[in-house]
């Protein structure tokens, strides 16, 4: 598995205040441990921070780790969820991964840590 231990925090400027950061990531790519094939796919980071941030140069190596990891995209995006969550510990957050289409089907897997205040 990647090692999380590349992703770096730094102090959330506001960390009183809900506010929500959103990353996107288009180029993550993973390897599909059936076929050995690349899978492709776009993931998205949403959180309210609580004492830091995610640094995101650090979390652009973090997700090149998975390159030639050969995993599914229900464990990929769990995984980042829990690296993430151990990370920061943020309020809230959600972290989506959707997926190129193969073979006709398209996926999106969606995990969501913490519940956010209404």
């Amino acid at each position: 598995m990647p090692d999380a231990k590349l992703l770096e925090c730094f102090p959330s400027p506001a960390p009183k205040r809900d506010f929500i950061i959103e990353h996107v990531a288009e180029e993550f790519t993973s390897t599909c441990p059936k076929t050995g094939h690349p899978d492709f796919g776009t993931v998205t980071v949403r959180f309210i921070p609580s004492k830091v941030c995610v640094e995101l140069k650090s979390l652009k190596l973090y997700l090149q780790s998975f390159r030639n990891e050969g995993i599914f995209y229900e464990a990929v995006t769990n995984a980042i969820a829990d690296d993430l969550a151990k990370a920061m510990k943020p309020r809230w957050m959600v972290v989506e991964t959707n997926w190129k289409g193969r073979g006709g089907i398209r996926s999106v897997i969606t995990v969501e840590v913490g519940k956010r205040q209404k």
